[in-house]
């Protein structure tokens, strides 16, 4: 018997949601919320933190740990899903989460905060897929372009405030705070999901015989290595040693592994004939790339302007929002002109070609550069940026059969991931090599002997000789690093070209089935093979 919810929604004109999915929508997004706060939250809290509990020499694992259980959970989320049905999943996700979000604010050493903030990550791994896959379940393709954009908006508004949130937090309450404040929020979001949101009972008869634990485990294993090669790679180790390289041949023996178990399982972590879909491998290279460049942006850019046009480190989250807003305003409008339309392909093309540009533009800075050319180069790329977010998970959940929406979200989620993590640390080395290569030329290399990035505090203190010499390094290695990033952003321009215009559906809201298979409520058109 279909829901009083899903009736009202079969009954509503196109384009107008009833009251409990638009409920569900502002829970949603508020999970969201929390998945992409966190990380902002805790980077302004982090001195406060080492400073209360020590261990400064365990530091970078506080966000590693997290970022690592997100990444090696993504996968899983979304199978579950599709396997056991998207609500309890996601209540589980939302549960774990404030539990880990609960305990890394009690933590009593730098040990419990790194163990805690993995079971936060594990929770944020499904609150990511979990949104994307509820979002898809409940408001067919023709609509989900304008909700999609919504969330990246959430995503914007999160990097734009997180640091300022989290910065008043721990002035203000304390940096156990940081972490307690998930609390009432998800609090909140689990009673409006419990409530009001009704999808349809999955029954897959085998059950937990069924789940691939072998590929998971190796998938797990294999994306670790990946994110851990990222992370380490010229910062703990150096690229050619001997635990970088071991990590490079478990992560390649793992995924190798992999692709062959999900070639024999039953029920696959990652189906992989999802990748038979044109539409869909293209929107995964483009989500890799997006994520390559999105990333490292967000990371050179505060350096740039702190380092360089002497902006101060406290409103780190500001110097961003020519970027941000850009990305947040062009994101929904893309989702409504998708949603009145139901065409999506110009999308890619545009986005990818102001990708190419914007980094291209800011690959042209350098010391005399003023914040207002600055800004307008970063609003370039935020525009390219907005018009590929969210165009990239529509047309992937577009370009497979309901029975994988959870698969296809969270696939398309973690290539974001992955790319970003390559992104910060390629451009990360290529800009730290740069820096220092430069330092050395001018006779100012003691100075950055430890590092290439320097904070306010320690920038000031040097010799205004030896300070600009390192505002012209910083701005040689950040010409560098952007356009490295602008080669690379070139593939996914090009790739753009390739997508295919598969009409999405533009029926009402879908009717929650009462069998026992795939749903077919606002299945798109067969995917398209290569």
């Amino acid at each position: 018997m279909p829901s009083p919810g899903h009736e009202a929604a079969a009954g509503a004109p196109a384009g107008a949601q009833p009251r409990s999915v638009r409920v569900v929508l502002l829970a949603l997004m508020i999970a969201m919320l929390l998945a992409m706060l966190d990380n902002m939250i805790i980077g302004t809290a982090m001195p406060t933190i080492v400073g209360e509990l020590g261990g400064l020499a365990h530091l970078s694992w506080v966000v590693t740990a997290y970022t690592l259980a997100t990444a090696a959970s993504t996968p899983i989320w979304g199978k579950l899903g599709d396997m056991y049905g998207r609500k309890g999943v996601f209540l589980t996700a939302i549960v774990i989460f404030l539990i880990g979000s609960a305990l890394s604010g009690m933590a009593q050493d730098m040990g419990q905060l790194i163990g805690f903030r993995a079971v936060q990550g594990l929770g944020a791994g499904g609150l990511m897929v979990g949104v994307m896959a509820i979002i898809g379940d409940l408001i067919p393709p023709r609509e989900r372009g304008k909700y999609q954009g919504m969330m990246a908006g959430v995503m914007a508004l999160a990097m734009i405030g997180g640091p300022l949130v989290g910065g008043t937090i721990t002035d203000h309450w304390g940096w156990r705070w940081s972490f307690y404040i998930n609390l009432p929020l998800g609090v909140v979001a689990l009673a409006m999901l419990t409530t009001v949101l009704h999808l349809p009972k999955k029954e897959r008869g085998a059950g937990k015989s069924r789940i691939d634990y072998l590929g998971a485990a190796l998938l797990t294993i294999g994306i670790t290595s990946i994110v851990l090669v990222t992370t380490w790679g010229g910062t703990e180790y150096a690229w050619g040693s001997a635990v970088i390289m071991e990590l490079i041949a478990i992560g390649v023996a793992s995924l190798i592994g992999f692709l062959f178990v999900e070639t024999k399982a039953a029920e696959p972590i990652m189906p992989l004939h999802i990748f038979r879909s044109r539409n869909f491998t293209l929107m995964s290279v483009i989500g890799f790339l997006t994520g390559f460049v999105m990333f490292g942006a967000v990371l050179f850019l505060p350096l740039f302007q702190q380092s360089v046009q002497g902006a101060s480190a406290t409103n780190s989250g500001l110097l961003l929002l020519p970027m941000l807003l850009s990305m947040m305003v062009v994101s929904l409008i893309a989702g409504r002109v998708t949603t009145n339309s139901g065409k999506y392909k110009i999308f890619p093309i545009i986005g990818g070609g102001l990708m190419v540009a914007g980094l291209f533009l800011l690959a042209q800075m350098d010391t005399g550069t003023s914040r207002l050319t600055s800004g307008v180069y970063m609003a370039v790329l935020g525009a390219g940026m907005g018009f590929l977010m969210q165009i990239t998970m529509l047309v992937a959940q577009n370009s497979v059969e309901m029975k994988d929406m959870g698969v296809a979200s969270s696939a398309t989620t973690l290539f974001r991931t992955l790319g970003s993590s390559f992104g910060v640390a390629i451009m990360g080395a290529l800009f730290t090599s740069r820096v220092q290569d430069e330092m050395a030329g001018q006779g100012g290399g003691a100075a950055t002997q430890q590092s290439a990035q320097l904070d306010a505090a320690s920038l000031a203190k040097l010799p205004e000789q030896v300070r600009e010499a390192y505002q012209v390094a910083v701005s040689s290695g950040t010409h560098s690093a952007f356009l490295l990033g602008s080669a690379v952003a070139v593939i996914g321009f090009l790739a753009a070209f390739l997508v295919k215009e598969v009409p999405l559906k533009g029926a009402g809201p879908a009717q929650p089935e009462t069998g026992a298979s795939d749903s077919r409520r606002g299945e798109p058109q067969p995917a398209e093979t290569v």
